[in-house]
């Protein structure tokens, strides 16, 4: 299901790309929203130190099987 970043609750799953069967380095949890920077952050499942700010439209996928 194709959707933003913005519309996910803090926590869910997603991918950035449209992919049936991902890799834990594929699947990110989406995390706080920063005001300073008005991005919302993402953590990598596979790597938690690997942390990226986008903006709230950015695509997320969220009908794969993990």
């Amino acid at each position: 299901m194709k959707t933003t970043v913005k519309s996910l609750k803090k926590g869910d799953w997603f991918t950035k790309k449209d992919l049936s069967d991902p890799t834990e380095m594929q699947v990110w949890i989406r995390g706080d929203y920063d005001r300073s920077s008005k991005r919302y952050s993402i953590i990598c499942f596979g790597d938690i130190n690997k942390e990226q700010f986008v903006k709230p439209e950015t695509t997320a996928y969220t009908d794969f099987t993990f």
